[in-house]
């Protein structure tokens, strides 16, 4: 009897575990967009001061596989840009309350569009430290934390794995269509070069035999 009451604790305990580890996971939010040429995709999250945000993305698809990326905070400052970037995962903690933004610029292709794949996360509001009994809960809390963001790397990392593969893919398929043309070609060239050679040598010996 003693046994199954452990056995059910720790089943409800391990429940517990799930449900609060899927409720940090929900704070996670991945995008596929498409920027025109010479267009800017932004978005934007309102948090408060000390929030830990960060921005994970990668190009998918459209001509170089770079693009414009720029965050900015509440007052106008820029925290982070960079120019003609493929991928890049950026943290950081909010300076102040407010609505951050996050741009990606295409202005620097004429005709291209680009497809970027990205992931925004957010996370909990800090709060002040207080010392009561629940100690152990908030240790607990903390270690929960810890497993989920481990878990949100880990599905990062197979998103982009997934977009890796999708887009050696294409490449792959792009080289040997490519190749399959040009041995269609060097076929064409190598024929009208047979024909024309034995057309010209018929000639030649047809006026010989005139002369």
């Amino acid at each position: 009897m003693w046994c199954f009451g452990f056995v059910t604790m720790m089943d409800f305990k391990s429940i517990a575990l799930i449900c609060a580890l899927f409720s940090y996971l929900t704070n996670v939010d991945a995008y596929f967009i498409t920027v025109d040429a010479h267009a800017e995709e932004c978005f934007f999250d309102k948090v408060e001061t000390g929030t830990k945000m960060g921005l994970m993305f990668e190009i998918a698809e459209g001509g170089f596989l770079d693009i414009d990326v720029k965050i900015v905070g509440p007052e106008g400052k820029v925290i982070h840009q960079g120019e003609r970037e493929t991928s890049g995962k950026y943290t950081f903690a909010a300076h102040t309350s407010g609505v951050y933004t996050y741009c990606f610029s295409n202005q620097m292709s004429t005709m291209t569009p680009k497809v970027v794949m990205f992931n925004m996360e957010i996370g909990d509001t800090p709060k002040e430290d207080v010392a009561t009994d629940e100690g152990h809960k908030n240790q607990l809390e903390q270690m929960i934390k810890e497993l989920s963001s481990s878990l949100t790397n880990v599905k990062h990392e197979q998103e982009y794995m997934q977009v890796r593969d999708r887009i050696h893919r294409s490449i792959n398929e792009s080289t040997n269509s490519r190749v399959v043309m040009w041995a269609f070609f060097e076929a064409m060239v190598l024929i009208v070069m047979t024909v024309g050679q034995v057309y010209y040598l018929k000639r030649f010996f047809e006026v010989r035999r005139v002369v």
